[in-house]
């Protein structure tokens, strides 16, 4: 009886202790770690969103960009923080998806060591061909490359990387051969497209805009589940007869596994009021994202389901890292 007494007023003095961190919070500031180096998407992303975020909480939010090892860096470190809600993963495609589909090992669980707290936003690629390919569709590119197995090249910014496995996906759904031409970076990659040395690229629609508008590259199909305004006429992969095909380049936050169940609510709540509000909507717009609020539950099914597509992908393609 002492034992059980022991215990109940254990846990109501741990409740006790919760309720009052839930209603005092935040009250200093919070630190978001980003996988990236400044300047990239994930950055350029999270600090428009956080920005918002620490105004609606009342409390800087400080970014710490903590680049490395295709995120895994900044990944581990937000993993092995103290889970007081004060620090969290500004993740991405890579940190939770990507590489735990091509690493034999990584330092971390992408599942076991975070708790969800909401989907931000995802940026479409979009399938492009250089204008001297005889193809105008997505079915013209599978037909010619059956016909002519080996002989495309496609250029990508490098092993694992979203155009790489993008392309993959699109190999392993339509079994037509077309071989991979890696490059140091998203740049060389382009201009080797743009200069005829490959002859397709599946990439971010945003770097891709003006090349398109110019007619330096066709493209062929986005691969969202639906059309972007941007470019309202290119087709989807799924309408062009790709079933199953989407990919789309994603944004996220995370807390370390155990934060509290109060905070967690408290910072989706403010995350998807910012990204349903028509201001946030236009200036996401503006740096090709599409906002995408979730519940931490549905970030999580979310993160299982992208992990077992890249995790074929991988397998398929024959991918995996060290």
């Amino acid at each position: 009886m002492r034992n059980a007494a022991l215990a109940l007023g254990l846990v109501l003095v741990l409740a006790s202790v919760a309720g009052v961190h839930a209603q005092t919070y935040p009250n200093r500031p919070l630190r978001a770690i980003v996988p990236i180096a400044p300047g990239g998407g994930t950055d350029t992303t999270g600090r428009l969103v956080l920005t918002r975020l620490g105004e609606a909480l009342g409390q800087q939010i400080v970014v710490d960009n903590r680049a490395g090892a295709s995120g895994s860096i900044g990944a581990v470190i937000a993993a092995k923080a103290l889970p007081d809600g004060y620090t969290f993963l500004f993740g991405s495609i890579s940190t939770h998806a990507v590489n735990p589909a091509m690493y034999k090992k990584l330092p971390y669980d992408h599942i076991k060591d975070f708790a969800p707290v909401a989907l931000i936003g995802k940026v479409p690629n979009v399938l492009v061909v250089h204008p001297a390919l005889p193809v105008k569709t997505v079915a013209d590119l599978i037909k010619h490359a059956k016909a002519n197995p080996g002989k495309i090249n496609y250029g990508s910014s490098g092993v694992g990387s979203p155009p790489h496995l993008s392309m993959e996906l699109l190999k392993s759904i339509t079994g037509v051969n077309i071989l991979h031409v890696p490059y140091k970076g998203a740049g060389p990659a382009l201009a080797e497209l743009l200069g005829g040395q490959t002859q397709v690229m599946c990439t971010s629609l945003a770097g891709q805009l003006p090349h398109i508008r110019a007619g330096r590259v066709r493209p062929l199909a986005v691969t969202t589940a639906k059309r972007n305004a941007q470019v309202p006429d290119v087709p989807t992969m799924i309408e062009s007869g790709v079933p199953g095909y989407e990919v789309t380049i994603w944004y996220a936050v995370f807390f370390p596994a155990g934060a509290p169940r109060a905070v967690i609510a408290r910072l989706n709540s403010e995350l998807v009021k910012i990204l349903n509000g028509a201001d946030m909507k236009e200036r996401m717009a503006q740096i090709g994202v599409d906002p995408t609020p979730s519940t931490p539950e549905e970030l999580a099914a979310f993160v299982k389901a992208e992990t077992i597509k890249y995790t074929k992908v991988a397998q398929d393609a024959g991918i995996k890292l060290e």
